[in-house]
C-alpha cells in the first residue's frame, strides 16, 4: 500500500526540494503562512480587499491539517482518529476539500 506524503507530492511536482524544505524547517508555522500571505498579495499589487482572511483562515487550516493528518498516518482510518473526526465526517471533509488519500483503507 502506498504511503502519501505531502511532501513526496510535492517534490514529484518539482514544488520543493532539499535545500527549500531545510529553509522552510527553520522557520516558524506563524512565519511561512505570512510568507505565503505576502507573496500571494505581491500577485494582486498588495491588494486582498475583499476576501474575508481572518474568516477563511479557518478553512485554510483545516485543509492543511487534514493534509498533514493523511501524510502523517497509514491509513485514513488512523488519520480520522488522529483528527479526532468519525469516519463519515472524515470522508466529509475529504470531499469538501477535495483531498483524498492514494491508497484504499
Amino acid at each position: 500500500m502506498p504511503e502519501y506524503s505531502i511532501i513526496n507530492k510535492l517534490k514529484d511536482q518539482n514544488k520543493l526540494n532539499d535545500s527549500i524544505l531545510i529553509y522552510i524547517n527553520s522557520l516558524s508555522l506563524e512565519d511561512i503562512i505570512a510568507v505565503k500571505l505576502e507573496l500571494s498579495t505581491k500577485l494582486l499589487d498588495n491588494r486582498l480587499y475583499g476576501f474575508d482572511i481572518w474568516n477563511k483562515m479557518n478553512l485554510i487550516t483545516k485543509e492543511a491539517v487534514l493534509k498533514f493528518a493523511l501524510s502523517a498516518t497509514k491509513t485514513k482510518t488512523d488519520a480520522a482518529r488522529f483528527l479526532g473526526l468519525t469516519p463519515q465526517n472524515f470522508r466529509r471533509a475529504c470531499n469538501n476539500y477535495n483531498i483524498y488519500k492514494e491508497e484504499n483503507a
